[in-house]
C-alpha cells in the first residue's frame, strides 16, 4: 500500500512538472480561448477531449506498468526489498534531475504535429494530443520521475493498482491545458507564458524535493528513523559534493579563459 501511495505522488508530480515541457507550453499557446475561436471552435469542447485523450494515453501507459506489476507479483518480491528498491530509485531519480556529477537520463525529444490544429476537428486534434502527452514518453520527457512512476508502479505487484497509476498521470497531465481557459486575449497570453516560465526553475526544484522525500520515506520504512537520517545524510553528502564540483569547475573555465 505504501509503495502505491508513493507512486501517486510521484505520477502526480511527474504530470505537473511535465507541464513545463515543450509540448505542454505549446497547448497552453494553441488550445486557449483565444487560439479555438481563431479556428471556429470552442475552447470547452476541446479542452474536454485534450483531458480524455491524455487519460486514455496515461491508462496505456498503465497498461504496460500492468504487465511489468505483474510479472513483479508473480516473482513474489517481498514488501521490504521491493520499499529498498523504491528507495534507492527515487532517490536516483532525484540525482539525475538535478544533474548531480553529470548523471541525467537520455531525454526523448518529440513535440506532437501541430498542423493537425489545421487538418483536423477539434476532437481529433485535442483527444489525439492528449493522447500523446498522456502516454508520457511519446513526447517531450521533462523528468525522470516519469520513470520513477513506471518503476514504482511494478514494485506495487499488483497490476490494477499500476494501471490506476498510470491513469492518474494522463488524467493530471491532460488537466495542464485548463490554466489556458484564461487567455481570451494575445496580452493575456503573453502575461501568462512570461509567469509561467519563470516557474520553470521552482517546478524542477520542487520535484526533486518531491523525490527525495518519496526516497526517505520508503527508507524509514525499511530500516526505521535511523535509515531516514542515514539516507538524508547520504543524499546531503552528494549533492555536497556535486556543488562543489560546479563550483570548481566553473572557476577553472574563468581562469582558463
Amino acid at each position: 500500500m505504501l509503495i502505491a501511495v508513493l507512486a501517486g505522488v510521484a505520477a502526480v508530480a511527474a504530470a505537473i512538472r511535465s507541464t513545463w515541457s515543450p509540448c505542454g507550453q505549446s497547448m497552453l499557446s494553441t488550445i486557449t480561448p483565444l487560439g479555438e475561436a481563431g479556428r471556429g471552435n470552442r475552447f470547452r469542447t476541446t479542452a474536454i477531449w485534450f483531458v480524455l485523450g491524455a487519460t486514455l494515453g496515461g491508462a496505456t501507459l498503465g497498461l504496460a506498468a500492468a504487465l511489468l506489476a505483474a510479472i513483479v507479483g508473480a516473482v513474489g518480491l517481498t514488501t521490504t526489498t521491493a520499499l529498498m528498491l523504491a528507495a534507492v530509485l527515487a532517490a536516483a531519480a532525484a540525482v539525475a534531475d538535478a544533474g548531480l556529477f553529470g548523471i541525467r537520463i537520455p531525454y526523448h525529444r518529440r513535440q506532437v504535429n501541430e498542423l493537425w490544429l489545421d487538418d483536423y476537428r477539434p476532437w481529433v486534434y485535442g483527444g489525439g494530443f492528449g493522447f500523446q502527452i498522456g502516454i508520457g514518453f511519446a513526447t517531450y520527457i521533462m523528468s525522470s520521475a516519469l520513470v520513477l512512476l513506471v518503476a514504482l508502479a511494478a514494485l506495487t505487484g499488483n497490476p490494477l493498482t499500476a494501471l490506476a497509476l498510470g491513469t492518474l498521470f494522463g488524467f493530471v497531465r491532460g488537466l495542464g491545458v485548463l490554466p489556458g481557459a484564461r487567455l481570451t486575449t494575445p496580452a493575456k497570453l503573453v502575461d501568462f507564458h512570461r509567469r509561467f516560465d519563470a516557474r520553470s526553475a521552482a517546478s524542477r526544484r520542487l520535484l526533486i524535493v518531491v523525490q527525495l522525500g518519496v526516497a526517505v520515506v520508503a527508507a524509514v520504512a525499511v530500516g526505521g528513523l535511523m535509515a531516514g537520517i542515514g539516507a538524508v545524510a547520504v543524499l546531503s553528502v552528494l549533492f555536497g559534493l556535486s556543488s562543489r564540483l560546479r563550483v570548481e569547475t566553473r572557476s577553472r573555465d574563468l581562469a582558463a579563459s
